[in-house]
């Protein structure tokens, strides 16, 4: 079995590296250039605490789900270890009677599935619809550039998914959504979502999210799990090399040099910046702001902790202890390496945990990986990077029939069938005999499920999240939640909190050159004392001035 979406916790928080988009898909002006002078602003500042009047009313499912065998400590969802005994139908009629075809938009990672006609599980989950729902899916590291001509041509199909990291990659992204998305505030506001039941199980924090211009403009797809980022290691091969995990980042140097060797081809680590960059406590709200005592917003690479992050991990780079291949960026798969050995740290989301582990213990007896416990490389307590912002955003297009609409939102209330129900095991699973076989220890996917399941039906609903069971890897859920239950204890705080801020575009626009320039400085490839004059850059010319007076006065705005 695979996870439930994308290595979602990554992608979202490495959006200027993982995903790699330069500059050109986040340069303002042309979002709307068709829109016939429609785009407005370039920055805005939404108080969402003075709009809870328009989110659904959260309603429990009526069906009996069985409860968790592990609970999260919110939002940390919660896990199951075991599939129920039997299902819940949770819908008992179908959500169209045969209209037209419903477009819809999603990305993936990996092979594109094939499409209606030549797919028994599209065949098959849409019969359970009622209705066709033909998609064009899209390649996933590439969503923000097909986006941005999608939005910028007006040409949008019926339900169109949005990935919450690419949001911030969009120029003018609140015009495009006045512009041409529907209005959902009078289907799901209050307890009108009653008449979508699954839609109203979501968490309240996931709706807020979904306001755009002061209405409820998008369904959300919530979290299933609130950090970006672990710093994970082969626990089997430290346990070989009688090394224990680094509880200091100066253990952590150490240990890397311990199992650095290059003449049996070993590294320590991948790029671990990031991670580093946690470990000195910089700030990582919405890309690395926070408040300074007397109140003033700052940017991470003004902080002392980002300096410090920066001559450690260059110190890192001088000693050789990240693998060449990519040091010199030569396109070399890190989590190729790990698996094979020749990295033992990686930095990576969480996502990445299980199905490695599923994977690789089959193939390397004793493979064990595991991420390494949060701790502060300054003293006190340490600092976690999260949030709880949806995975996804699902849009209508807008200017459809009222029918048309209540008609979709049907359709994405029953791929948002929670965990335990038969709507959601389809979604999942797919058909028993064709896309799974049922196990002992629950459902095992076919040759056939993998190559037509890409996480379609998920990228146009939102679902509550939990763990699912993982018979692979039976120690996964508990471990997983104990280490996500430790993790939330040191949850950073979010000074702008109930505010939806969509930054000036030419802040958006520096931050890919900005995080450029600092990782040739990183790499040696730049001295580093030119950190204050790309510092100096980014203030002036990249927007980072421009950006701290937006956010005081959001601030300023809200009576903060």
């Amino acid at each position: 079995m695979e996870p439930t979406g994308p290595d979602v916790a990554t992608t979202r928080r490495n959006v200027l590296g993982l995903l790699g988009l330069g500059a050109a898909a986040t340069v303002g002006g042309g979002l709307l250039a068709g829109c016939g002078g429609e785009a407005r602003s370039t920055s805005s500042a939404q108080n969402l605490d003075k709009l809870a009047s328009l989110l659904p009313n959260h309603h429990p499912l009526a069906a009996e789900i069985p409860p968790p065998s592990f609970t999260g400590v919110r939002p940390v969802p919660d896990g199951y270890t075991d599939f129920p005994a039997s299902l819940v139908d949770a819908i008992t009629e179908k959500p169209s009677s045969g209209g037209q075809e419903i477009r819809a938009m999603t990305p993936a990672w990996g092979p594109a599935p094939p499409g209606v006609g030549q797919s028994a599980y599209l065949a098959a989950v849409n019969a359970e619809l009622g209705v066709p729902v033909t998609f064009s899916v899209q390649d996933g590291n590439l969503y923000a550039e097909k986006l941005n001509a999608l939005l910028g041509a007006r040409d949008v199909p019926d339900l169109l998914c949005v990935p919450e990291w690419e949001v911030s990659k969009l120029p003018r992204f609140s015009d495009a959504v006045a512009a041409l998305f529907e209005d959902l505030t009078p289907y799901l506001s209050g307890d009108a979502v009653r008449n979508y039941p699954m839609l109203a199980t979501f968490p309240t924090g996931a709706w807020r999210n979904a306001l755009w211009n002061e209405r409820l403009m998008a369904i959300p797809n919530p979290t299933d799990g609130p950090f970006p980022l672990a710093l994970f290691h082969r626990k089997d091969l430290l346990d070989a090399a009688g090394l224990g995990y680094p509880r200091t980042i100066d253990e952590l140097f150490e240990v890397g040099k311990r199992v650095t060797d290059p003449d049996k081809g070993v590294w320590a680590f991948d790029d671990i910046f990031q991670m580093v960059q946690m470990f000195h406590k910089v700030p990582g709200t919405d890309d690395g702001w926070r408040l300074r005592p007397d109140g003033t917003p700052e940017f991470k690479y003004e902080t002392p902790e980002f300096r410090q992050a920066v001559d450690f991990m260059a110190r890192v780079y001088r000693e050789g202890l990240v693998h060449p291949d990519l040091v010199a960026s030569k396109g070399a798969d890190a989590k190729q390496l790990l698996q094979s050995g020749k990295i033992v740290f990686k930095q990576d989301g969480i996502g990445m945990w299980q199905p490695m582990q599923a994977e690789w213990q089959k193939v390397t007896p004793g493979f064990d990986i595991q991420p390494v416990p949060i701790f502060s490389a300054t003293g006190g307590d340490p600092l976690v990077w999260g949030d709880d912002d949806p995975i996804s955003y699902t849009f209508v297009r807008k200017g459809l029939p009222k029918a048309r609409v209540e008609e979709l939102l049907r359709v994405i209330n029953w791929c948002s069938a929670p965990f335990g129900t038969t709507e959601f095991h389809l979604r999942e699973y797919g058909v028993e005999g064709q896309h799974h076989t049922r196990t002992a220890a629950g459902p095992a996917k076919t040759d056939l499920g993998f190559k037509e399941i890409a996480n379609q039906y998920f990228f146009v609903s939102g679902r509550s999240p939990v763990i699912q069971p993982y018979p692979q890897t039976p120690n996964f859920v508990r471990q997983v939640l104990t280490y996500s239950n430790e993790m939330v204890k040191h949850l950073e705080k979010d000074p702008w909190s109930g505010l939806k801020l969509e930054m000036p575009a030419r802040f958006k626009a520096g931050l890919v050159p900005t995080e450029d320039k600092i990782t040739d400085i990183l790499r040696g490839r730049r001295p580093l004392t030119d950190l204050d004059a790309v510092i100096q850059e980014w203030r002036t010319s990249g927007g980072g001035d421009e950006a701290r007076e937006f956010r005081a006065k959001a601030l300023a705005d809200a009576g903060r």
